[in-house]
């Protein structure tokens, strides 16, 4: 199996770097980013940059689109349903979809709609990115991680990452793609959140106070998770908060640039779905919940002053 022509949905940052790179490698005729309406005018006219280079991306209506051989869903989340109605005609039989999206959700939402055949799991982790009005400042590009639902190194696999590697974007086809989904998740769950709430780069987490409260909130993540099935290490808290101390002080996690923004954040989608499982499973989270109920309450109040 080869891989020879990539759709891509969604040009933040995530997307502008995985588009740039595969532009790059496969070529602009190979690699069509969809936008419909005046955003695909703005862009056309506006053009996006990464790290002050303006890229050469091949934009299409999701009407115009062509049959891919590999779907990569980069939205948020909230724009989830949209993507799913806009990539329909490049979506064929054997087409791979994998959406790099946060959090454990998207997957599931796909599934419903285009079934798991084709479906691969992944997300992407260390972009180190912020956004400077149309420019996207990387000083990381992240590693991709993907698999199979079940884990299978296979042919699909190995095209995937035959095209990252070729293509210079780093990568990882890890032995058990759900337990790495779920590192990542905590990190969304606890760090972004916080983040959001406190208005804090990186350099906040150096604070004891932060430290305290992400691991009262990675506690009860810890909990839901165990009782999902996944058992994830103990120190998983104290190497994230460890993590964070080594990143750029002044870098900035997604949900608090949404926020600084105006934009909405990925909220129910992070302290939200461990909120929701931890019910289902009988389980207490009152600080999940209290951040959950925070961020949504921030967002309802500026509304109310905006609109």
């Amino acid at each position: 199996m080869e891989i020879n022509h990539v759709t891509v949905i969604g040009v933040g940052a995530v997307g502008a770097v995985l588009a740039s790179k595969l532009t790059k490698y496969l070529g602009k005729e190979n690699v069509e980013c969809l936008a419909d309406g005046e955003r695909k005018a703005r862009y056309e006219r506006d053009g996006i940059f990464l790290n002050g280079e303006k890229q050469d991306f091949k934009f299409v209506e999701s009407s115009n689109a062509r049959e891919s051989d590999l779907i990569i869903i980069a939205t948020k989340n909230l724009q989830l349903n949209q993507a799913m109605e806009m990539m329909k005609k490049a979506c064929g039989k054997k087409t791979l979809i994998l959406s790099v999206l946060n959090g454990i959700q998207s997957e599931r939402e796909i599934a419903k709609v285009y079934g798991e055949e084709n479906l691969l799991y992944g997300f992407v982790i260390s972009l180190n990115s912020i956004h400077e009005g149309k420019n996207v400042l990387c000083s990381d590009f992240g590693t991709v991680v993907f698999g199979e639902k079940n884990n299978a190194k296979n042919e699909r696999t190995r095209a995937l990452c035959e095209l990252f590697e070729k293509s210079g974007m780093r990568y990882k086809n890890p032995d058990d793609i759900h337990f790495e989904m779920w590192k990542k998740f905590f990190i969304n769950t606890v760090f972004n959140t916080l983040s959001a709430i406190t208005r804090s780069p990186y350099g906040g987490f150096k604070y004891e106070v932060m430290q305290n409260l992400a691991r009262k909130v990675g506690a009860e993540f810890l909990r839901v998770a165990k009782a999902e099935g996944i058992t994830l290490p103990e120190t998983i808290c104290e190497d994230a908060i460890n993590m964070m101390c080594h990143h750029d002080s002044r870098g900035k996690t997604s949900m608090l640039q949404d926020m600084e923004a105006g934009r909405k954040s990925e909220n129910d989608f992070f302290c939200g779905t461990i909120v929701r499982l931890a019910k289902s499973h009988g389980i207490s989270t009152p600080y999940c919940e209290f951040l959950r109920d925070l961020i949504e309450g921030s967002e309802s109040v500026r509304g109310e002053i905006n609109g």
